[in-house]
């Protein structure tokens, strides 16, 4: 069971998501890892084997993608860190757009082996319409 934490005035909130990424880069990965090095999670979550905290769709379980927009929250040096794990696919595209209106920032996540791929330009282009800052993530190595 994960205890919840009361949160205080006095710390920070940042909404951020891991979103700027072509299908299977490893934005849900990521998200996972994220989750267990704040003590979000007590144990880490696959993709491939379906046990990924922000796939929680069946379907999503049982393709290894992600269709819909999750969000949670993390919590790492007084900072509330809410986290919109979004998917990856080109059929997906307007769910990546409804949840950049709410960032502060969004990590650019890219395959090392794969390169820049056709949606990460999209889901940039999206992010420079809504005027969201990005920081770049070399994932894969």
């Amino acid at each position: 069971c994960i205890q919840h934490r009361q949160v205080p005035l006095q710390w920070h909130s940042r909404h951020i998501s891991v979103i700027m990424a072509h299908i299977d880069a490893g934005k849900t990965t990521t998200t996972e890892r994220v989750l267990y090095y704040t003590g979000r999670n007590y144990k880490i979550g696959e993709v491939h084997e379906g046990t990924a905290t922000m796939d929680w769709m069946e379907q999503e379980q049982e393709r290894g993608i992600t269709i819909t927009s999750a969000a949670t929250t993390a919590f790492w040096n007084k900072h509330r860190i809410n986290i919109i794990d979004t998917p990856g696919h080109v059929d997906f595209t307007l769910e990546v757009e409804r949840a950049l209106r709410v960032l502060d920032g969004a990590i650019c996540l890219f395959d090392s082996v794969a390169g820049v791929e056709p949606q990460s330009e999209t889901v940039w282009r999206q992010a420079d319409k809504y005027g969201v800052p990005r920081i770049c993530f070399v994932n894969k190595m």
